[in-house]
């Protein structure tokens, strides 16, 4: 071997070092302006979407990820750049017609008479969208500087409570998206369910059982690369670990926050003498219905006074109503025994609110003393919600056990790990899971309502899913396993001839 061939050999096997990578915020900002998800990236390079997440929050990949990733975010690089200078200048109009507003994806932004404070940031903006007032420009708002929006919070940051000037941005809980990455077309959708499920069949060999139990142990990550997936083109882009108050913390590593969820454990105090036949009815995909709530937007600020906001959502001390109706149906906040104010749920309030209006007349309304709140919307998880409820559905009408095994595992271990989980540490949103929880609690109260108003005679009402009547409850209920429809789970007899007042039993095993 020659002395430049050994040359060649020696400068062949060494490396110039670790390849440079850009800044955390950019390297999200290129995958994004191609309009990949993490879970398409993701799978490119073998890793999964919270590896990426960590990558685009700080964290620097290595060995042969860190080549493969870096070649990823060069290319993409190449690739915006040139599409940047294909892009002829335009000279902006003044003003859009219908038609150019619905190209821009603008076409609920109207201009404000007088500048209002943005939801997002606080300072004065000139339009609203969705009719809430903000900054149609990013750079105009105070929340569009870069955020890491999957940044690692350990449990002790969590804890400690932040000033105003550090929960200014990131924790307000969300930021502007640019108008041009809001809109995605339905056809550029990825089957992300179906695609695992065959996966896991494809690894285990048809395997029904194996393959179902893999799926479920991935669920809580699945689940987030679909909402990921979701949220693309979505308004607002979720911070994943906001600054959150003292109520919705907890006090002890093992105890629980201050938040009242109304969960109904209630069981009808005396029936009717005689013998009586109930129907035990189990409503279908409590958790998945109630993904469509209210959530905050931005970040919770703090208010005092008997006054509540029907655009907001958040946390709410009150003092709750009297309740006179406990022998036909269950309290609205379930069951407290303790008298006095505690806080309660959006949803909660909510209830409380409906009833107490002209149209039910049931209770006084509750007494407001103070809350959390922020701007707030149905939609924030509606993708995502209708994502689960398709998949849900095919696999119904196909007799498909895994995906639906799979799908109830995604949306009911997504709920309960958003607060401080181990098991999920992509996504830490007590507020969300106390009102997501509550809404499901709610839900199942309005359907006690409707079996009491159409004639049926309620004698349980348990948890989120679990409802107990006495008369033709298939006149009031569709019957099947959709979202919309119930269950028949148990039939059995109270009472007899003899009985004068009838304590309902037990529900049977």
């Amino acid at each position: 071997m020659s002395a430049f061939q050994a040359i060649d050999a020696l400068l062949a096997s060494t490396s110039p070092g670790l390849i440079p990578l850009p800044p955390a915020q950019e390297r999200r900002a290129r995958r994004e302006g191609l309009n990949l998800s993490r879970a398409q990236l993701a799978q490119a390079l073998g890793v999964s979407p919270s590896t990426v997440a960590g990558w685009e929050s700080g964290r620097d990949p290595s060995g042969e990820a860190r080549e493969k990733y870096a070649y990823f975010l060069e290319g993409a690089r190449t690739k915006l750049d040139a599409s940047a200078a294909a892009e002829i200048p335009q000279a902006e109009p003044a003003g859009h017609s219908p038609a150019e507003a619905d190209e821009t994806g603008t076409d609920d932004a109207d201009a404000l008479p007088v500048p209002q404070p943005c939801v997002l940031c606080g300072q004065p903006a000139r339009h609203q969208v969705a009719g809430y007032p903000q900054h149609l420009d990013p750079a105009e708002c105070a929340t569009a500087e870069p955020t890491q929006l999957e940044q690692p919070a350990p449990p002790v940051k969590l804890r400690q409570p932040a000033s105003t000037g550090q929960r200014s941005r990131a924790a307000r809980g969300v930021k502007v998206v640019p108008v041009g990455r809001r809109v995605q077309a339905a056809s550029d959708s990825p089957d992300l369910i179906g695609s695992a499920v065959a996966v896991a069949l494809a690894e285990h060999a048809g395997d029904v059982d194996a393959a179902t139990a893999a799926l479920v142990k991935r669920a809580i990550p699945d689940a987030m690369a679909l909402l990921d997936h979701s949220r693309k083109g979505g308004r607002y882009d979720v911070v994943a670990h906001p600054w959150l108050p003292d109520v919705l913390r907890k006090q002890t590593a093992r105890g629980a926050d201050q938040v009242w969820e109304a969960r109904p454990k209630w069981t009808r105090p005396e029936l009717p003498v005689g013998e009586h036949e109930v129907a035990a009815l189990d409503i279908n995909g409590a958790y998945l219905s109630a993904l469509k709530t209210h959530l905050p937007i931005g970040q919770l600020e703090h208010s005092t006074g008997d006054h509540h906001d029907r655009r907001r959502a958040g946390v709410h001390l009150i003092t709750p109503p009297a309740w006179e109706h406990d022998a036909v149906l269950p309290n609205p906040i379930g069951s407290r025994d303790e008298p006095g104010p505690l806080w309660v749920t959006e949803p909660t309030l909510r209830l409380l609110l409906r009833l107490a209006g002209p149209k039910y007349g049931l209770c006084d309304s509750p007494q407001i003393h103070e809350s959390w709140t922020s701007g707030a919307t149905e939609g924030l998880l509606e993708k995502f919600r209708i994502a689960l409820k398709d998949a849900r559905d095919r696999a119904i009408t196909d007799n498909d056990d895994v995906t639906l095994e799979y799908v109830k595992a995604m949306y009911s271990k997504f709920v309960s790990t958003l607060g401080e989980s181990n098991y999920n540490r992509e996504l830490y949103r007590t507020d969300w899971m106390h009102l997501i929880r509550s809404q499901a609690f709610a839900n199942l109260w309005w359907k006690a309502h409707r079996a009491y108003d159409e004639g049926l005679m309620v004698v349980r009402a348990m948890g989120t899913d679990e409802l107990h009547v006495i008369g033709d409850w298939r006149a009031v209920f569709p019957e099947g396993r959709g979202v919309t429809e119930v269950k028949l789970k148990d039939v059995y007899t109270v009472g007899n001839d003899q009985d004068q007042a009838t304590q309902p039993p037990a529900r049977p095993s």
